[in-house]
């Protein structure tokens, strides 16, 4: 048992007091240039005013050689006018022709190319900033980092330009973010946090202008852009209203109307409403083989849930938005206020059969304030009311930024409801990272019924458990030889009842090797008992072999065999990322999995295919299609979409046969959609 009451509050106390005295060293800082010159975001530095800017240059290595100086040069110019803020990267690269530029999808994962990217710390609070990358296609990878690198939102959306074009040097590239999709505070000698960063991956090297880093998710640890004079944003408001036409095979055709609406309160508030919206061209969640008894996350997909989903990412997951079915509408408000976060959130559904045919209103808030600098202290509460019964969590959660490389984080919670009866949870996990290593010890309790108040709006695999789990990982970089890179992961987790009874122990270990061929290795092994019925002992060995997997255009297969649950089994899985032309990329995932003896007939054929054509950044063909063998399932679904206004205004059509759902035959009719939508 853990100590209760005061030596636990002393605990925390003293872990604050370490994270104030936490030193910050090697803090670089530079400016920006104001302009009034009109600047043509086209990948060249060709403006006069560019030369007239200061230079961010000096870069040094994240990896492979952490703490020396890149080995080729970037040099930065940063600008600034009433609107926008410019960033100019000149990449110098001996090796034109190997520049990699394959990526034209926005928010692909521009790390597997040639690629700069600005990171802003808006309210310089070394905790939260705003991340732009692109490459030399222009292509626009965004989102935002949380609680100094403890979690990440891939799904905001910024309004920004950008370009990139080969020079005689190497490459450059422009971006211009617009000030009015940025939350700060206005006003005169204002101070950013800055960091600068460049991607090689056929050098496996990452440099930043700021360093060295122990993670480039580290914000605390970023660099500072000075003396900025910041004018509230003219754009307060954006009116996107849609409509959705429908046809299905046997149905008469339907037309349906919707809204979406944002609101600029300050430059530091804002809030959102979405009426009636669409969630019917929504792609598809991919099938899984899933060896467990727990119930898969599906990540989300619909943008009402999606913007700002980060502020509610927790260890203990108080707020599962997949839980929320489709809806009638929804508000949100989001805004910062000195070192107060705060975001609201409440949606109504529509009535369905497994939800006992009610409307359910779903309401959430998070409430984060920083405690020394790069520190924070939360508190999130979720709630679902249905037929007049409440139900959902409330809880405390910290993240403790003791040192450059030690952290904690903790979290207390408590489920409720079914006539006001309620259980509890909690975990502590102090945890250690570096450039090259990471190393935590995490204790979890979870109360014996916490999971079923929970569920309502939460994502509780189990409960009823005491948890202890620790993981090692480390990397090793190799300067000769036909290796360049060795990573080494161990985890080792237990659980029993909170009777005592051992219910579950597991061990995994694993090995990747990159090798300079542009071949890698992959080796896991897992090794674990369940009780269930009775005890079961599963095993997995997982051999994968690689090809040019530090870019997009890759290949993977991978071959497992064990056993699971008293069945043996074997599963081959394999991808294939190819750019067949300078606009058309090709996807395919197979999975094969094989039981002996298969009582229940679940060996099964996964395929599946993505095909993307751009035939520019916002005029793109995408199509989606899936097999499942064991459950006779077929889907298909073709997204034409054209972006006059992006991210947001656009025309799309949506073709659609079979089930979208996970795990679910597909047996509907064909349907088409056709959307339209326009940002005011």
């Amino acid at each position: 048992m853990f100590p209760r009451g005061r030596p636990a509050a002393a605990i925390l106390l003293g872990l604050m007091a370490a994270s104030a005295a936490a030193a910050q060293t090697g803090i670089k800082r530079g400016a920006a240039l104001k302009t009034a010159e009109p600047i043509a975001v086209d990948g060249a530095l060709d403006e006069a005013v560019w030369s007239k800017a200061p230079l961010f240059s000096d870069f040094i290595q994240y990896e492979p050689e952490r703490g020396r100086p890149t080995t080729l040069r970037t040099d930065v110019r940063i600008l600034y006018d009433g609107a926008f803020i410019y960033f100019g990267f000149a990449c110098a690269d001996p090796e034109p022709d190997k520049v990699a530029a394959r990526q034209s999808k926005r928010d692909s994962d521009l790390r597997v190319d040639d690629a700069v990217a600005v990171c802003l710390d808006t309210f310089h609070d070394r905790r939260n900033c705003y991340f732009f990358m692109t490459n030399l296609l222009g292509t626009q990878y965004d989102g935002r980092i949380i609680d100094n690198g403890l979690t990440t939102d891939l799904t905001w959306d910024g309004v920004w330009k950008s370009a990139g074009r080969m020079t005689a040097e190497g490459w450059s590239a422009e971006i211009a973010i617009a000030l009015s999709s940025l939350k700060y505070e206005p006003g005169e000698d204002i101070v950013w946090g800055l960091s600068l960063g460049r991607v090689l991956p056929r050098r496996l090297e990452s440099s930043f202008w700021t360093g060295p880093l122990e993670s480039p998710y580290k914000v605390a640890q970023y660099g500072e852009l000075a003396g900025l004079n910041l004018p509230k944003a003219e754009d307060k408001a954006q009116v996107i209203p849609h409509l959705v036409a429908k046809l299905e095979k046997g149905q008469p055709a339907s037309l349906e109307a919707g809204l979406d609406a944002r609101y600029a309160f300050s430059q530091s508030v804002s809030g959102n409403l979405t009426v009636n919206p669409d969630f019917a061209t929504v792609e598809a969640d991919q099938e899984q083989v899933n060896l467990t008894r727990f119930e898969l996350s599906l990540p989300e997909k619909r943008n009402f849930f999606l913007e700002g989903s980060e502020t509610y990412k927790q260890r203990i997951q108080l707020f599962y938005s997949r839980r929320i079915g489709d809806i009638y509408g929804g508000a949100k408000l989001y805004g910062k206020s000195g070192t107060l976060e705060y975001s609201v959130l409440s949606a109504q559904t529509r009535p369905v059969e497994a939800a006992g045919g009610v409307s359910a209103n779903f309401s959430v808030v998070r409430l984060k304030t920083a405690v020394f600098r790069s520190s924070m202290i939360g508190l999130l509460a979720a709630n679902r009311l249905a037929g007049g019964r409440n139900q959902g969590t409330a809880g405390f959660d910290t993240f403790l930024q003791i040192t450059r490389t030690f952290q904690f984080t903790g979290q207390l919670a408590a489920g409720y409801g079914r006539g006001g009866r309620s259980d509890f949870a909690f975990f502590l996990r102090p945890s250690y990272d570096s450039a090259t290593a990471h190393f935590h010890v995490r204790y979890t309790q979870l109360g014996e019924t916490f999971g079923d108040y929970a569920n309502a709006v939460a994502f509780i695999r189990d409960d009823n458990r005491r948890e202890l789990d620790s993981a090692l990982e480390k990397t090793f970089w190799v300067k000769t030889g036909p290796l360049e890179r060795i990573e080494y992961s161990s985890n080792y987790n237990i659980y029993w009842g909170l009777d005592g009874t051992l219910r579950s122990w597991q061990v995994d270990q694993g090995l990747d090797f990159d090798l300079r061929s542009k071949f890698a290795l992959e080796i896991q092994h897992q090794e674990e008992y369940k009780l269930y019925e009775k005890g079961f002992r599963n095993r997995e060995t997982e051999l994968t072999l690689g090809y040019n997997t530090r870019e997009w255009q890759s290949a993977e297969l991978t071959y497992a065999f064990g056993r699971n649950f008293d069945l043996a089994f074997d599963l081959a899985e394999g991808t294939v990322r190819l750019k067949a032309t300078k606009d058309l990329s090709l996807e395919y995932f197979g999975t094969r999995l094989v039981f002996r003896p298969d009582p229940e007939g679940e060996s099964t054929w996964i395929h599946g295919l993505r095909a993307t054509h751009y035939f520019h950044k916002d005029l793109f063909l995408k199509v989606f299609y899936q097999i499942n063998s064991s459950i006779e399932k077929k889907y298909i679904q073709v997204l034409f979409v054209y972006r006059f206004q992006p991210p947001f205004g656009l025309v799309q059509l949506a073709y659609q046969k079979g089930s979208a759902r996970l795990g679910v035959h597909g047996s509907q009719s064909p349907m088409l959609f056709v959307k339209l939508a326009v940002m005011f």
